[in-house]
């Protein structure tokens, strides 16, 4: 079981990368569904001191909403605005996949800086999610398009959240649907946005929008 955490962490982290070093927005969707797939089979994989129905419950909304609707809300809203790809981020591709191996180096640094994990958690846990989160966070500042920064959102999301997996035995379940319904409130917010962000001033790049006068 351990050989198979281990392996899904390190999937984990190779669609951070494949995130960060792509320009095309479909590839980084697809990162980011990814990721919610894998992070949908990591409670099983992990054994929390759960209920079986509600690790199945657990899995299954994870594959449902960040797998699968999340995804086809935002390449819907690519499809809308007629952008495939992320041209001039404010971070290049090359420089955003050296900054991400930093990122990778930090996580294990401070993974060893925490306390102790709770009992039978791969070592690795908590780099790979903690990675996942400062991901997120540094997409949504590096990136110029609104769709990309809903994509570190949500890779954000989801490292905080299974973050927490690494530090407790088991997490409340009303705190677990409340994360799904602010994750799905906010990529649905962010879609409406982006539509009228584009039908409005013909462009998603949200740095323009410092320029707006009144």
């Amino acid at each position: 079981m351990s050989l198979w955490t281990e392996s899904l962490l390190v999937l984990l982290v190779l669609t951070n990368l494949w995130l960060l070093g792509g320009s095309r927005l479909a590839n980084a969707i697809a990162a980011v569904a990814a990721q919610g797939i894998l992070l949908a089979v990591l409670p099983l994989l992990l054994g929390l001191e759960a209920p079986t129905w509600r690790l199945a419950l657990q899995a299954g909304l994870n594959v449902c909403l960040k797998g699968i609707v999340f995804p086809l809300l935002l390449l819907r809203a690519v499809r809308s605005v007629g952008a495939r790809r992320e041209v001039e981020p404010f971070v290049g591709y090359s420089l955003s996949l050296l900054i991400g191996v930093a990122l990778v180096g930090v996580s294990l640094y401070l993974g060893s800086r925490l306390p102790a994990l709770a009992s039978g958690r791969s070592t690795l846990l908590v780099p790979a999610t903690l990675f996942t989160a400062l991901t997120g966070l540094f997409t949504i500042i590096a990136r110029k398009s609104a769709i990309v920064q809903a994509l570190g959102y949500l890779a954000m999301e989801n490292g905080i959240s299974s973050f927490g997996m690494a530090l407790v035995e088991s997490e409340p379940f009303l705190v677990e649907m409340g994360i799904f319904l602010d994750a799905f409130m906010a990529v649905f917010v962010m879609g409406i946005t982006i539509y009228h962000i584009n039908r409005e001033f013909d462009h998603i790049d949200s740095d323009q929008l410092a320029s707006l006068k009144d």
